[in-house]
């Protein structure tokens, strides 16, 4: 028998390992400033392409105000408690409704957070009996909530039909032993690749398979669909999905998630999703500056426009040089790049040191060893001039990759980690 802590003193694991090298710089970086498309790293001034602020609302003065004045009225605690027994208020109600209202469900119910929140949903949706069938790329909070589970799962292929499909046949063989119920999970928009589930051919398969569909569309909320209520309206099939998450930490920059879907079902959540029904409600400040960003992104589509004006420049001007930005069809912007995990920070200490340029690194064990995924968010903030100013960026890094200069630059860090 050994101590419980010798596993964790041995092995840091795939990411932290790195810790000493990259902690501080590469991750839990501290930007600083307000939040826009340009903001302070370690004093210097860089155009910023990791904020998830899609529509520009952080930093509006209107916004701030709302924010403010919940604050000075309610402070922080208001409401004290748990909705179900001290913490439910007519402000909550009012939110939920309006939600339910733009993405057109029948009712909706207001989560703390959204990664606690979609987890015990997958939790209170299943039974041991039920099976669930989920996209292999889902976000970690999915794969979390499907670990409670205490039946069967299956995974299916990235966005592959023919997978999901051969993956239904299973589920539903079983389901047939067992008296359950099919769950099918998938998102609206793939935070990493930025590529839109295929929520169409999956509500196609409904007519061969009996199941429920639950989409978390963290990233497609206010940005797709004309509208903005995400990737169901925007591939006209929001009607089919059963039950629709959303979070309130990108388009809405702030904090807080919802579900909606069927009276009947939200009912039910109420009383069964126990990260809400054992945890404080959701404060003032966050309800009401919720009511106003939705207010903002329903009444002023001007937001979406000017972000999709940048992310058209962005991404059509990445494809006109050359790179590889995937399949991408939402905002998020991958860029892939082949180098090494020491090349990689190279590289990025480059573009933020000598470019002005600050975006997220995605090295392995996120995505496989050899590729360098430099990972962008337009919004609505940013300018053609903050475009220009990274593409031309982005070549220059390019070449510098491609002719060793930051696998030279890496040899003492590759050494020193014994790579």
């Amino acid at each position: 028998m050994r101590d419980l802590f010798d596993r964790i003193t041995e092995n840091k694991g795939p990411l932290g390992r790195w810790a000493s090298q990259a902690e501080g710089y590469f991750v839990f970086p501290k930007l600083e400033g307000p939040i826009s498309n340009r903001m302070k790293f370690q004093g210097k001034e860089v155009i910023t392409w990791s904020v998830n602020d899609y529509l520009g609302l952080a930093n509006l003065p209107e916004v701030k105000k709302v924010d403010g004045d919940a604050a000075y009225e309610f402070g922080s605690a208001y409401p004290m408690g748990a909705r179900m027994m001290s913490g439910h208020t007519d402000y909550h109600e009012q939110l939920e409704q309006e939600l339910a209202e733009f993405v057109s469900k029948e009712s909706a119910y207001l989560l703390n957070f959204g990664y606690q929140g979609i987890m015990s949903c997958v939790d209170a949706l299943v039974a041991k009996d039920d099976i669930i069938v989920y996209d292999v790329d889902c976000h970690a909070c999915i794969i979390d909530g499907v670990r409670l589970h205490m039946g069967k799962r299956f995974t299916f292929k990235h966005n592959d039909v023919e997978s999901l499909e051969k993956n239904l046949e299973r589920a539903t063989k079983m389901a047939e032993e067992t008296g359950g119920g099919i769950l099918v999970i998938s998102e609206g928009v793939f935070g990493m690749r930025g590529q839109q589930g295929i929520l169409k051919e999956i509500v196609a398969l409904k007519k061969k398979f009996k199941f429920r569909l639950l989409v978390d569309d963290a990233h497609g909320f206010g940005t797709l669909g004309k509208t903005g209520a995400g990737a169901g309206e925007e591939q006209g099939v929001q009607e089919d999905i059963d039950v629709y998450f959303a979070t309130f930490a990108k388009s809405m920059a702030g904090i807080g998630a919802f579900l909606a879907a069927d009276k009947e079902i939200i009912d039910f959540l109420k009383y069964n999703l126990r990260s809400q029904m054992f945890a404080k409600s959701l404060p003032m400040i966050y309800v009401k500056g919720a009511l106003k960003r939705l207010d903002m992104l329903r009444s002023m589509p001007e937001l979406k426009e000017k972000l999709w004006e940048n992310v058209d420049a962005l991404q059509n001007g990445l494809k006109s040089r050359g790179f590889d930005i995937g399949t991408t069809t939402s905002c998020v912007t991958p860029v892939y790049l082949n180098g090494s995990i020491p090349e990689a920070m190279a590289l990025v200490k480059d573009l933020r040191e000598n470019y002005g340029i600050f975006c997220s690194i995605v090295v392995y064990p996120v995505i496989p060893k050899g590729l360098i995924l430099l990972r962008m968010i337009p919004t609505a903030t940013h300018t053609l001039e903050d475009v220009a100013i990274t593409l031309d960026a982005f070549s220059a890094i390019r070449e510098r990759l491609q002719n060793g200069t930051y696998k030279r630059l890496s040899a003492a860090v590759a050494a020193a980690m014994g790579e």
